[in-house]
């Protein structure tokens, strides 16, 4: 059982301490985790523990046996597959936003609860992890922060930044040998790193010394053998290195993988396309190969649209870009018929690019997965909305409100406004101050919430215009309501 004695309260500065029923609420909640984790299997298990433990951080955001359980269950939902759920990095990049904002505004707990929301897509994210590793240490939260770190290097172990600053935070804990190791990882990452040199050379001078065993000559000799092994390392850069190993073996697969991966931490994506579709080829044509070329190709297409000349450009390119990500979408599902989430994933996409009847038939199949029922009635109300089937919108949306949980408030906001606005339109006098209302308590600076309220007030006030013929503007504008939602994509 959780009690004071194994989970010990430290407050961070500028963090008020918890008080006794809120503790002790947390408690009780990790208990029950920790009870459910010992026989934990199935997907719903790993789900339902994930919700306790993310209340638990949500909660004490400092407190890290609460952050270890959380990762250690996530690892396990996704049976430490290092990249998380399907198609995550398409997923994880709002809350990945988010807690890059709360960062830049110097907000660490929001940084960390906005973090809370990229993990369970992909606890080894390493944008998110970073991030709020750099919150954890800002706050005094320095377990935290290697909680965050160790999940960013399990999912890439090479990975420069994840390993300098995993270095610094041994350095900071006065392990030498553990920091030396992990500047050297950064020095093999980063030939030429100038930091990841004169940190290796200062700690070995500084080990050298706490052993009582040197002399200014042996720091001559360390110093030497530092800059002798640094010019080598300088002569081949690991692009060169990664470059002649796909010419050494060019029908290794692994080798054009691992080349290609560098090419994507460059922002190289065309490269890596490139290879990666050399490596389909070789493989001949395994799916899992197909996946990751596939993903390549998505990021390139985005940064040309970020690249574009113009609006009309740009515009063009995005509707290359979501017919294409629609096409890799679809055989996914095909891939995976049994998997709902692609399902899901895929009506989603059928929505965005305006095929609604073939986004009804991916939704309604995918909304038996109960962990995503809230979703897909919300985008099945906007298709139903689109194909100018009112009633059914409006179902939907009511519907969506009732199994959206309260932790995705943005859904549940997105929902209450359009069932409210659609209600409006409907000159659904009633049902559109429930929602609108709703909505204007937990967000009152939601979209054009206010003036909605207002013309509803209005409609009160002259009964025999909520029951008039609408115009035909007003028409259009019902049918164009999630027009005003593409920024949230």
């Amino acid at each position: 059982m959780a009690t004071e004695e194994s989970i010990p309260e430290v407050v961070a500065a500028g963090r008020e301490p918890l008080s006794p029923a809120k503790k002790k609420r947390l408690e009780k909640l990790f208990e029950v985790a920790n009870n459910k984790a010992e026989s934990a299997s199935a997907p719903n298990d790993f789900d339902y523990i994930t919700e306790l433990l993310t209340q638990c951080v949500f909660g004490d955001p400092g407190n890290a046996y609460y952050v270890r359980a959380l990762l250690d269950n996530l690892h396990k939902k996704y049976k430490h597959n290092k990249k998380g759920a399907p198609l995550a990095q398409l997923k994880v990049r709002g809350a990945r936003g988010a807690v890059k904002k709360a960062v830049a505004q110097e907000q660490w707990d929001e940084a960390v609860r906005q973090g809370l929301k990229a993990l369970p897509i992909n606890p080894w994210d390493m944008p998110t992890l970073l991030e709020m590793a750099n919150a954890a240490k800002h706050m005094g939260d320095r377990d935290c922060e290697l909680c965050y770190l160790k999940s960013a290097l399990m999912g890439s172990p090479k990975d420069p930044a994840a390993n300098r600053l995993f270095a610094i935070a041994m350095n900071d804990r006065g392990l030498i040998d553990q920091a030396i190791t992990y500047w050297r990882r950064v020095e093999e990452a980063s030939p030429g790193d100038d930091e990841a040199r004169r940190a290796i050379a200062s700690l070995t001078v500084q080990k050298a010394k706490t052993s009582g065993k040197f002399d200014e000559y042996e720091e001559d000799e360390i110093s030497k053998k530092v800059k002798a092994k640094t010019k080598r390392q300088e002569e081949l850069t690991l692009e060169q290195r990664l470059q002649r190993k796909v010419q050494n073996e060019p029908e290794n697969i692994a080798h054009h993988e691992e080349l290609a991966q560098y090419y994507l931490g460059k922002d190289r994506f065309a490269e890596a396309e490139e290879l990666l579709e050399k490596a389909y080829r070789l493989s001949g044509e395994d799916p899992d190969v197909r996946e990751k070329w596939e993903d390549a190709q998505l990021r390139r297409m985005r940064q040309q649209i970020g690249r574009a000349k113009d609006e009309q450009e740009a515009q063009r390119l995005r509707r290359e870009y979501f017919l294409k990500d629609v096409e890799f979408c679809k055989k996914r599902a095909e891939r995976y018929p049994n998997n709902l989430i692609f399902k899901y994933e895929l009506g989603y996409r059928y929505m965005k690019t305006g095929q609604y009847a073939e986004a009804i038939r991916a939704l309604q199949a995918a909304k038996s997965d109960p962990r995503r029922k809230g979703a897909c009635m919300l985008v099945l109300g906007e298709c139903f909305q689109q194909i100018k089937q009112y009633p059914l919108a409006l179902t939907h949306y009511e519907a969506a409100i009732q199994e959206i949980p309260e932790r995705e408030l943005e859904n549940r906001k997105k929902a209450l406004y359009l069932a409210g606005r659609l209600a409006l339109h409907l000159r659904n006098l009633a049902v559109a101050e429930k929602h609108l209302t709703a909505l204007a308590s937990l967000d009152f600076t939601y979209k054009d919430v206010s003036k909605l309220l207002d013309k509803l007030a209005k409609l009160r006030e002259n009964p025999e215009s909520a029951h008039g013929k609408r115009s035909q503007a007003e028409a259009d504008e019902a049918d164009g309501v999630q027009a005003q939602d593409d920024d949230d994509d």
